[in-house]
């Protein structure tokens, strides 16, 4: 009989995005096929970024109480590439908790850029989803758009700058491209340190606020249209989810709309023709396969009135919880959150 294999599942992490983590992580383990894996939890602490073997109740790291439990047991990662696990001391000694693969569920920085996949890799232990460089180039919207367009997607226009900058010619070569425009940190997650400029006088300060999310900033021209995503799963033969659409009643779809819906709505399939969706999956399995993503992502484009696609962004580690758009376009496709996530662990193992 084969035994299960065991899955670390990583989450948590220094990020603004702690909390989603969590949520993620408590409903991969709680879907994950009891009879084919064992999940091993490792929460990375809010305040250090310290690794812990978690062995307690799944519903503790939903509440966020699982720091305050005993059954926190502190690991790193290993140096030896021959341990194939995590090591962690007991009485005095070094002990090695074993694992097939990890799985991460770290949302933005230190999870999504390429920093943990590295660490994993160094160590020779598996990871399930994107790899060191499509997670780096992913993170980074302006080399990200720079390979897209190189395989013929429309991207928008920007322009892309670090400090010191002159304020008087960023305001005239932003005036090139008209308002309203955007203004984003390049490396950072969820919508963080974004602004939607309307005019002038708000650039300088939109830009500030940018910095301070990054050391890098671009100023990208708005895309008037509706924003699309397409989850797509695999590496070699890629599954396309349904394409979703999200209507906004004002702004952008940022931090808050995205994990509170308090002015906008998705809609799963999204609200085109069967023709216009084939489109958005095709475009989506171009920039997936331009970037190098492998495992799993969620592509997010822009569809314009007359039928344009523009790429928008990447999402190499999308929110795992049973409301977010990966799984429900997925799930609109066909799959249940255990298909969805034996799938993604099959693929990798």
């Amino acid at each position: 009989m084969n035994r299960k294999k065991k899955i670390a599942v990583l989450f948590g992490g220094c990020s603004t995005e702690y909390e989603v983590s969590l949520q993620s992580a408590y409903a991969v383990i709680t879907h994950m096929a009891p009879q084919r894996y064992e999940a091993v939890p490792v929460g990375l602490a809010e305040e250090d970024g310290q690794w812990f073997w978690y062995q307690g109740s799944p519903d503790r790291i939903a509440q966020n109480t699982w720091r305050t439990s005993r059954e926190c047991v502190p690991v790193c990662v290993p140096t030896d590439r021959t341990v194939q696990g995590l090591q962690y001391q007991k009485d005095g000694q070094l002990h090695v908790l074993h694992v097939d693969g990890v799985l991460p569920v770290l949302h933005g920085k230190n999870g999504e850029d390429g920093t943990v996949q590295g660490a994993l890799s160094l160590a020779g232990i598996p990871v399930f989803g994107c790899g060191v460089l499509s997670s780096a180039l992913c993170m980074d919207k302006e080399l990200a758009h720079r390979m897209a367009a190189q395989q013929g997607v429309p991207v928008p226009e920007s322009f892309l700058l670090k400090k010191p900058y002159h304020a008087l010619q960023v305001q005239a070569d932003a005036g090139k491209l008209g308002y309203p425009l955007f203004v984003k940190p390049v490396r950072s997650g969820s919508s963080f340190g974004i602004t939607m400029v309307q005019r002038e006088e708000e650039l300088i300060p939109a830009l500030e606020r940018a910095f301070a999310h990054d050391t890098m900033a671009v100023i990208e021209e708005r895309i008037e249209g509706r924003e699309v995503g397409c989850a797509v799963l695999g590496t070699d033969d890629l599954f396309m989810g349904e394409v979703d659409e999200i209507e906004l009643s004002e702004g952008f779809f940022d931090y808050t709309e995205k994990y509170t819906l308090k002015t906008s709505k998705i809609h799963v399939p999204a609200r085109i023709s069967p023709e216009t969706a084939d489109r958005i999956r095709r475009t989506a399995g171009i920039i997936y396969r331009s970037l190098g993503c492998s495992g799993f992502a969620r592509v997010d484009m822009f569809l314009t009135g007359d039928g344009q696609i523009y790429f928008n962004e990447v999402n190499t580690i999308p929110g795992f919880t049973p409301h977010s758009r990966f799984p429900n376009m997925l799930k609109a496709a066909g799959y249940s959150f255990e298909e969805i996530i034996s799938r993604i662990l099959e693929g990798g193992l």
